[in-house]
């Protein structure tokens, strides 16, 4: 069964188009993982200053094990991320962060 993860990042107002860059500087680093489904980064549209990363996996023991992963930590366990360029480091974006989980209950293909 289909799970969701959805990473609610909460970032200063003037951050987000730092936050998009970001993510884009690493687009499709977690294409070829296991079970993995799916990515999307959804920007506020209604003046609020939280941004949706959600992802979709195959199972929880998929998303567990990319958790877990070298990738993973790569990614997301340094305390502040390299300058594309190979220079100074960059402070996190978020000042805050909350990991949510969902399973696909019902819905529709739109088609």
């Amino acid at each position: 069964m289909t799970v969701i993860k959805i990473n609610a990042i909460t970032v200063p107002a003037d951050s987000g188009d730092e936050l998009a860059r970001r993510f884009a500087a690493r687009a499709g680093a977690v294409d070829g993982q296991d079970g993995f489904e799916g990515f999307e980064l959804l920007r506020p549209s209604d003046g609020r200053t939280t941004w949706l990363v959600v992802t979709r996996w195959r199972d929880e023991a998929t998303f567990d094990a990319w958790a877990t992963s070298d990738a993973f930590a790569a990614g997301h366990g340094r305390p502040t991320s390299p300058a594309p360029d190979g220079g100074a480091q960059r402070p996190p974006v978020g000042v805050s962060a909350e990991l949510w989980s969902f399973e696909v209950a019902g819905g529709s293909t739109g088609t």
